[in-house]
């Protein structure tokens, strides 16, 4: 199986996805990972000096999963669902060829993630079906599939510190309340970790299970009697 992974930044697979990621190459599929912007915008000295420092972040993110990533290198803060978006991607599946597309979500707060699950729908046609990952924060996003990413927990951590230039503390702690959100929605244990993903069918895609990682475990849950108080408890 071939996954392609599609990121607006330099650092955004590796916030809302790099578990799940992991958790596709201990099923032995071949990833393919790319980025559309450059990243010059992404912090306080803008240009070209920061956006060739981003790159060797990401390549240095990616190499822990034996990837070299591809970088498309629009601009930055200014992508949009256009022609030279669309061409861009159109080549980077073409050389991909994958079973699966994984970019953001159209209703994420940065519009170049707006834009780029814009273009990716629009580029993707009938090649592969397309899955979206969770928004920051988890606003707006109903899931409807979950991955375990609990043994990819401390990979998913030193990828995004792999990005030094974007203060990552943040972001891991960020991740870690919205990991563990989503591991609780599916009655997580206590440690446990999700990444949360949505898949909207569409003709000829319809049920794309199969190419999922596996989901967190389920917890057995043990009705109580009206002598119990009633609802469901965890068992």
């Amino acid at each position: 199986m071939r996954v392609l992974a599609i990121g607006a930044h330099p650092d955004d697979l590796e916030i809302f996805l790099w578990g799940s990621l992991g958790a596709w190459a201990a099923m032995g599929a071949a990833l393919t990972l790319a980025v559309a912007t450059d990243g010059a915008a992404g912090g306080a000295d803008a240009g070209p000096a920061l956006a060739a420092r981003r790159a060797g972040e990401a390549r240095a993110a990616a190499a822990a999963l034996g990837v070299e990533p591809h970088f498309l290198g629009l601009p930055d803060g200014g992508l949009m669902p256009d022609r030279t978006l669309a061409e861009a991607l159109r080549a980077l599946i073409r050389g991909a060829r994958p079973d699966l597309i994984v970019t953001h979500a159209p209703e994420d707060y940065h519009p170049d993630h707006r834009a780029l699950a814009a273009g990716v729908l629009h580029a993707a046609g009938f090649s592969a079906p397309v899955l979206h990952m969770d928004t920051l924060g988890g606003t707006g996003f109903v899931p409807t599939a979950w991955v375990d990413i609990t043994p990819h927990w401390p990979a998913k951590c030193a990828a995004i510190r792999a990005h030094a230039s974007q203060e990552p503390e943040r972001f891991v702690a960020m991740a870690d309340r919205q990991a563990a959100f989503r591991a609780g929605e599916c009655n997580g244990p206590p440690g446990a970790r999700a990444e949360a993903l949505r898949f909207s069918p569409r003709f000829p895609f319809a049920d794309i299970r199969a190419l999922l990682p596996p989901a967190p475990p389920v917890q057995a849950v043990i009705a109580r009697g009206p002598d119990q108080g009633g609802g469901p408890s965890v068992a």
